[in-house]
């Protein structure tokens, strides 16, 4: 899942992080230049501070890698190294396009032609899916949208062909090029799209025509090339290894890359224009550029704050953050084999970049830690009043025995309200993250302790509601 998703279940957890404050700590950079001790030195300070599993990182500067390395250790209980293979999951959309891009320059595929007329098999149910141009989809303004596809049935599929296939009842939420939306759909037809064009599979493409090209050997699409450790979700401060959620992982051109933070290292001075380059300046420009109606362009948005061109990555048990400065030519990766309420691996990517700007760098830690403890907190309230509401249904029911039913079920809808949130649970979520969509086994996961507070929450609610009923119609029978 991605950063909107962590972002909305943040938000909905926003009056905690209120009460309980902020809690972020800094460290004083010691050096404006931005050596492997300062790294490990804030690197160490950010485990200790957040507690994660594990951490890889790698800081680039022109033509050099300055830094890779790892922190912590794995679920299957090796330590994280540079060579740690990591899920990077929407960081993949900046390979995928960059796939396109290469075949764009070998006159492949054409840029601004509607996708349609150059891959077979792409049909829609709405008549404007034939205007959509691989522009649009590569800067996520086709009009794709969660919210008029079915995701579910999407996801799965078990090739990029019957992908394709599937959206021929769909329709488009906008016209094409008008409005931006983040839809993983975009990106998966253009990796059909390269194996069209490119004439094999697109794990193969991106292996011959980007991994080996940069001398990331340690990268792939399929986890049977290179098989990353399950990740860990945090359950109230503890960690769980869990495994990554099924959903069209393998051959992905939205979320299906595998690598590590050596690997990333030579993508991201490629990306800086060093090194080995894959595709024309004008083309790498071109990635790098805002569309006309969002400043996403093709794998890379533009922070406005920093200047960074960043793309994050959130699945249900890795989060990563790429970022690169044209301006400076400094670049970073993060990436973390766990999910959680909070995702850090942005607060450290900036850090990273604030250290080379000889800035005192911010650590994050302690915001999962205390939205847990609240959360927890708050469910043991929960089962608190639901003891208490139980025990007193008695009291309730006959005090309330003659009054009319309107009024009786008027005092209901307090103890009732968990209820009718969890019920809808998937989806305000899936409101509250721009229509995207949330499903309950998805809930389960990093969610698993605002999902597992509303449940308590709601339990105890039906509990007393249940034994207020039974107690009033105890009563009102005796009469």
């Amino acid at each position: 899942m991605k950063r909107k998703l962590i972002g909305a279940l943040a938000a909905a957890t926003a009056l905690i992080a209120a009460l309980s404050g902020p809690s972020n700590a800094q460290v004083a950079a010691s050096t404006a230049e931005l050596t492997p001790a300062a790294i490990d030195a804030y690197l160490g300070k950010v485990m200790e501070a957040t507690a994660l599993p594990g951490i890889s990182v790698v800081v680039t500067h022109n033509d050099r890698v300055i830094h890779a390395a790892g922190y912590g250790q794995g679920s299957d209980g090796k330590p994280v190294t540079a060579d740690t293979p990591m899920r990077v999951a929407s960081l993949s959309k900046s390979f995928t396009a960059m796939a396109v891009l290469t075949l764009v320059d070998a006159g492949k595929i054409q840029l601004d032609e509607p996708v349609a007329e150059q891959l077979p098999g792409f049909r829609m149910a709405d008549p404007r899916a034939t205007t959509i141009t691989v522009r649009q989809l590569l800067n996520q303004t086709s009009g794709l949208s969660d919210t008029t596809l079915d995701i579910g049935a999407l996801e799965e599929t078990t090739s990029l062909t019957q992908y394709v296939d599937r959206l021929k009842t769909g329709t488009l939420a906008t016209d094409p090029g008008t409005r931006w939306a983040y839809c993983n759909v975009n990106y998966d037809l253009a990796a059909r799209l390269v194996e069209v064009a490119g004439g094999q599979s697109f794990d193969d493409y991106l292996k011959q025509h980007v991994f080996t090209p940069l001398g990331m050997t340690h990268s792939a699409l399929r986890q049977e090339a290179v098989r990353p450790s399950d990740g860990y979700n945090s359950v109230f401060g503890a960690w769980m290894a869990r495994p990554e959620l099924p959903g069209f992982l393998d051959g992905s051109g939205s979320g299906g890359v595998i690598t590590t933070a050596a690997d990333m290292g030579a993508w991201l001075v490629s990306q800086n224009g060093k090194g080995t380059q894959l595709v024309e300046p004008q083309s790498l420009r071109t990635m790098h550029s805002p569309s006309k109606v969002s400043d996403y362009g093709m794998g890379w948005s533009l922070d406005d704050d920093t200047k960074l061109l960043v793309h994050s990555g959130n699945l249900f048990t890795y989060t990563a953050v790429e970022a690169i400065s044209p301006e400076t030519g400094y670049g970073f990766a993060v990436m973390t084999n766990s999910a959680a309420l909070t995702d850090d691996t942005y607060t450290v990517a900036t850090g990273l970049f604030a250290m080379a700007e000889g800035r005192t760098p911010e650590v994050p830690g302690g915001e999962r830690q205390t939205f847990e403890l609240v959360l927890g907190l708050i469910g043991l309230a929960a089962v608190g009043l639901g003891i208490v509401g139980v025990a007193r249904s008695r009291r309730w029911a006959a005090g309330r025995a003659g009054r009319p039913g309107w009024r009786v079920a008027s005092r209901m809808v307090p103890v009732l309200l968990p209820v009718a949130v969890l019920a809808a649970y998937p989806d305000l979520i899936s409101f509250i993250s721009n229509g995207r969509t949330v499903t309950w086994a998805q809930l389960t996961y990093f969610p698993v302790p605002l999902t597992i507070t509303l449940t308590v929450a709601a339990l105890a609610g039906a509990a007393t509601a249940v034994m207020r009923l039974i107690r009033l119609r105890s009563i009102r029978s005796s009469r």
